[in-house]
């Protein structure tokens, strides 16, 4: 291992930088709720319990001292793969056994997964059936646990193997143009995901039923025909059976798309409330958000496609991990090429906090534009606000987080911020 590369040197900062403002982050948090954290604003005095914010900073306690053993080891497993040369000596161990190009793709895709996912295993149980379940909120079983495991690792595959093929068959007989071509691929199968997902994927995991005929139907489907927004159906889905987590929202694409709603959330709201969250939804389909994002995605994805086909034929970037030791100009095989593919993002990964700051700001910016809309298109706001008290307080959600978490950590501004924003636009009649 070659610690003056500059690929080595790249990951090394990314690791340690993602690491220090996490961990600065985090605690910064811990100690701002352990001073603030049972305070009841001037905004909410009478719609929130003392005894709510304690349990509250207890649950968001319990999981920050999971976090930190959880984050910890995590990195340094990412350290040691990388660093010890784990993934170049099991990419040639397969490479050596089956000779075959496809099967060493699909062998190591497999396997590299493995260690994260055992290290994991132990805090995700811990996290599932005793934090979760001490606050009310897993209903989960052990077998459910299995089977809902043995389901995400069987859609996983199905989805992965036609893309790990394809990357290879382009990779091997497309060596200039093959990151183009496999970025096509790659969004016709996002948008196919995306198609399908409503119909034959969340199913595998829920039940979905269409809302009753009542009161809530008439509402919902009368707003929707009034934003002139066409979906298939409503659809309760039985999410108490897992959790008491809360939420609404949009999915499918065509002539599948369709709006769920969980059970708890109905369980949790008024009529009234659901109206004004299902308006908040509307809202991000008024402004054109999710187009607007994939307006960006689109393009970014053959960026990076284009900057990982650049980066693959850099003899520095194998040189780093002892697999070259010829001249700068020596041909990179293209079974190579697919190694440090896998490589560039583990290597540039840590960095993604950068992106982040950007897309949690452009994320909080819109939801601001969702909640002004359904506030205009209620008549008030106050139905919206009252909605969003209770599923903070259902979903012991911090009331008051530190302004500089969230910026690096919210993708929703936090509650008292959106509150102040609908109430000033009610205020000035604005869009």
């Amino acid at each position: 291992m070659d610690y003056t590369n500059i690929f080595i040197i790249i990951f090394l900062l990314g690791t340690l930088s993602d690491f220090i403002i996490d961990q600065a982050l985090e605690a910064g948090n811990f100690f701002y709720r352990r001073k603030h954290g049972t305070d009841i604003p001037a905004e909410l005095e009478g719609l929130v319990e003392k005894e709510k914010l304690e349990k509250t900073v207890a649950y968001k306690n319990a999981r920050y001292f999971l976090w930190i053993p959880r984050i910890t080891i995590k990195t340094v497993l990412s350290l040691v793969l990388l660093l010890s040369g784990f993934y170049v000596w099991l990419y040639m161990f397969f490479w050596n056994w089956t000779g075959n190009f496809y099967l060493t793709v699909l062998l190591f895709s497999l396997v590299s997964s493995i260690p994260a996912a055992v290290i994991d295993l132990p805090f995700e149980l811990y996290r599932e059936f005793k934090i979760e379940k001490d606050f009310g909120f897993s209903k989960m079983t052990l077998g459910m646990w299995i089977m809902d495991s043995i389901k995400e690792l069987i859609v996983s595959l199905v989805l992965m193997v036609p893309l790990l093929c394809a990357a290879v068959f382009l990779l091997s007989h497309l060596s200039t143009w093959w990151w183009l071509l496999l970025g096509v691929f790659y969004l016709a199968f996002v948008f196919l995901a995306s198609y399908i997902y409503p119909v034959l994927i969340a199913p595998l995991f829920n039940k979905f039923t269409p809302l009753e005929e009542g009161e809530l139907k008439d509402a919902l489907v009368k707003l929707m025909q009034e934003c002139g927004f066409h979906a298939k159906s409503v659809f309760v889905m039985d999410a108490s059976k897992r959790s008491g987590h809360s939420n609404a929202y949009f999915t499918g694409l065509g002539k599948n798309k369709r709006i769920v709603l969980y059970d708890t959330l109905i369980q949790q709201l008024s009529v009234e409330e659901i109206v004004a969250v299902l308006a908040h939804e509307l809202g991000h389909y008024k402004h054109k958000h999710i187009l607007k994002k994939y307006c960006i995605m689109i393009p970014m994805v053959f960026v990076v496609l284009f900057a990982i086909s650049l980066l693959i034929n850099n003899p520095s970037l194998y040189q780093g991990f002892g697999m070259l030791n010829g001249s700068e100009g020596l041909l990179i095989s293209e079974h190579f090429k697919f190694l440090g593919a896998f490589l560039v993002p583990v290597i540039f990964g840590d960095w993604l906090w950068v992106v982040s700051l950007i897309s949690n700001a452009a994320s909080r910016h819109d939801e601001f534009q969702a909640d002004a809309f359904s506030a205009r298109l209620c008549g008030s706001g106050e139905p919206l606000i009252s909605a969003l008290i209770k599923l903070n307080k259902e979903n012991l959600s911090e009331l008051t987080p530190p302004k500089i978490y969230c910026i690096f950590n919210y993708d929703h501004p936090p509650l008292l911020e959106r509150i102040a924003a609908i109430r000033n636009k009610n205020e000035k009649g604005g869009k």
